[in-house]
C-alpha cells in the first residue's frame, strides 16, 4: 500500500493525499479491534546447556549448570534443556565425545534451540569444530556468556573499557577460520588454498584487534592514573580503607547501603553492579573510614576479566581491611567462599586482614545459625535487609582499626587546636582532659598520622 501511495503522489498529489487519509482511517479502525500489526519485542533465544562431570570437585555438575542457567537468564535467554557427560578430561577436538556431539545436535533440533552454551571455556579449535558439527546454532562458552553480561551491565567509562579489553583478548585467538572458507572457495581447496584472500583478510582482522587492544590499554592506563590519584588522596587523608569482596549476588551492595546509608544499586541478579563504589562511613565513636564495593567473583572466572579489571580489583588488594561477604543461604556457600579466596590470592590480596561476614542470615533458621557459628566461630552473621548484626560488624571494624594503630599520650598546645580536631576525626580517643599547657590526649593513632602527633608525645 505504501508503494502505491508513493507512486500516486508523483502523478496526482491530491488523489494520493485523499487515499492516504482514507487508508489511515481504515488502519486506525482495524487497530481498535485487532492485534497490533507489528511486534517490536524480540523473542528470547532458546539455550541448550552442556557440561561435563569430572568426578570429585567442589562444584557438582548439577549446581554448576544451575548457576549457568542463572547466567543465561541474566543475559536474556531462556534455557530449554541440558546435556551432560562424565569425562576425566575434555576431548581436545570437540570438548565432548563424538557421540555426545551428535546428541547435542539432535537435542538442539528437537528443542528448537538456537544457542548452545558450554559450562567451561572452549579452545578456538573446539569451538570451530563444534560449529561445523552443530550447524545453524550459535556455540558459546561460559567465558563468552560472562563477557556478554559484563557488557550489558558496565556503566562507567572505566567499566566499559575493561569489558572491551577482555572481549578483544577473548576474540583475538578465535579469528582463525572465520575467513578461511573464502580462500578455499577461491582456490578450490587442496594445495595452494592456504594462501590468498581469506588469509589476507584474517591478518587484517588480527591487526585491527591488536590495535584495538593497544588503544584500550592506553585509555585504561589514563583511567588507572586517575584512580591512583584518588587512592593516593585517600591514603594521604589517613582514612582507614575497607573493601567489600565476595561472590556475585552475595549482597555486597546491599551491605554497603546498610552501613553507609548510600543508595547504590542492589539487584537480585548476577553481576548487577560492576563498577567499584566508595562511600565514607562514620563509626559510632566518631572516626571516619572509606568503604568500597567491588565487582563480584564467580567460579571459573575468566583470566581475561581478572587482567582487565585489575585497576578495580586493586581497591581490594590495597585496602587496610577486607570484608569477605558470603551468602549464608546459598547451597554452594563453602564452594563460593573457596572461589573468592582463590581470586583474592590471585590478585595478591590474601595477606590483607579479613573479616568473614555471612550475609542474609534472616533466611536461616535457628539450627542453621548455630551450625554456622560452630563451624566459623570468628565470623559475623548479618542481614543487610533487616539490619541485624550491623552494630556488631561496625564494632569489629573498629577493633581492626585499633589493631593497626599506635597508642600515644600527647599534649597539644591550645594554639594547635586543629590537631585536636584531627585526632577526633581520624583517631580513637581513649581519654581527653584540659591542662594549663594544652589538651592532654591518650589516643590510638593510625600509622599514617604517627609522625603528625609524635612531636607532642609525653
Amino acid at each position: 500500500m505504501a508503494f502505491l501511495l508513493q507512486a500516486d503522489a508523483q502523478t496526482n498529489p491530491r488523489q494520493a493525499a485523499g487515499r492516504l487519509k482514507s487508508h489511515k482511517q481504515k488502519v486506525s479502525t482495524n487497530l481498535m479491534v485487532k492485534e497490533p500489526l507489528f511486534v517490536t519485542e524480540q523473542p528470547r533465544e532458546r539455550a541448550l546447556l552442556v557440561g561435563i562431570e569430572r568426578g570429585a570437585v567442589d562444584w557438582p555438575l548439577e549446581e554448576s549448570l544451575a548457576e549457568l542457567e542463572r547466567l543465561v537468564d541474566t543475559d536474556g535467554a531462556e534455557v530449554v534443556g541440558s546435556v551432560s557427560q562424565r569425562l576425566t578430561s575434555p576431548n581436545p577436538r570437540t570438548f565432548i565425545g563424538k557421540g555426545k556431539v551428535a546428541e547435542v545436535a539432535a537435542a538442539a533440533r528437537a528443542l528448537e534451540a538456537n544457542l548452545v552454551v558450554f559450562d567451561d571455556e572452549l579452545t578456538p579449535t573446539q569451538q570451530a569444530n563444534l560449529e561445523k558439527e552443530v550447524p545453524g546454532v550459535k556455540i558459546i562458552d561460559r567465558t563468552a556468556l560472562i563477557l556478554d553480561i559484563f557488557a550489558l551491565h558496565a556503566t562507567s567509562r572505566e567499566g566499559r573499557l575493561q569489558v572491551r579489553l577482555a572481549q578483544s583478548q577473548y576474540l583475538l585467538p578465535r579469528l582463525r577460520g572465520m575467513w578461511s572458507h573464502l580462500a578455499a572457495n577461491r582456490m578450490g581447496g587442496g594445495v595452494g588454498s592456504r594462501f590468498g584472500e581469506g588469509e589476507s583478510q584474517l591478518e587484517v582482522d588480527r591487526r585491527m584487534v591488536r590495535k584495538r587492544i593497544g588503544s584500550i590499554r592506553a585509555e585504561l592506563a589514563k583511567v588507572r592514573d586517575e584512580r591512583a590519584g584518588q587512592r593516593k588522596a585517600r591514603l594521604a587523608s589517613s582514612l582507614f580503607r575497607v573493601a567489600l569482596a565476595g561472590y556475585t549476588n552475595a549482597g555486597k551492595s546491599s551491605l554497603l547501603n546498610a552501613l553507609t546509608g548510600a543508595d547504590v544499586l542492589a539487584y537480585d541478579k548476577l553481576f548487577a553492579t560492576l563498577d567499584s563504589t566508595t562511600r565514607r562511613l562514620v563509626l559510632p565513636e566518631g572516626r571516619e573510614m572509606t568503604l568500597t564495593d567491588t565487582v563480584g567473583f564467580i567460579q571459573k572466572l575468566p583470566t581475561t576479566l581478572v587482567e582487565a579489571f585489575k585497576s578495580t580489583l586493586d581497591e581490594i588488594s590495597q585496602a587496610d581491611l577486607i570484608l569477605h561477604v558470603v551468602d549464608s543461604s546459598a547451597q554452594q556457600r563453602d564452594a563460593q567462599t573457596h572461589a573468592v579466596r582463590d581470586v583474592l590470592e590471585q590478585i595478591g590480596a590474601h595477606e590483607v586482614p579479613q573479616i568473614l561476614v555471612f550475609n542474609k542470615c534472616d533466611l536461616l533458621d535457628e539450627q542453621q545459625r548455630e551450625l554456622l557459628t560452630s563451624r566459623f566461630p570468628q565470623c559475623l552473621s548479618v542481614s543487610a535487609l533487616t539490619g541485624e548484626g550491623i552494630d556488631g560488624l561496625l564494632g569489629r571494624i573498629e577493633q581492626a582499626m585499633n589493631a593497626t594503630s599506635t597508642l600515644l599520650n600527647i599534649l597539644v598546645p591550645f594554639a594547635e587546636g586543629h590537631l585536636v580536631q584531627l585526632a577526633h576525626e581520624r583517631c580513637a580517643i581513649v581519654s581527653e582532659r584540659f591542662t594549663e599547657g594544652g589538651t592532654a590526649l591518650q589516643l590510638q593513632v593510625p600509622p599514617a598520622l604517627v609522625s603528625r602527633f609524635q612531636p607532642y608525645k609525653i
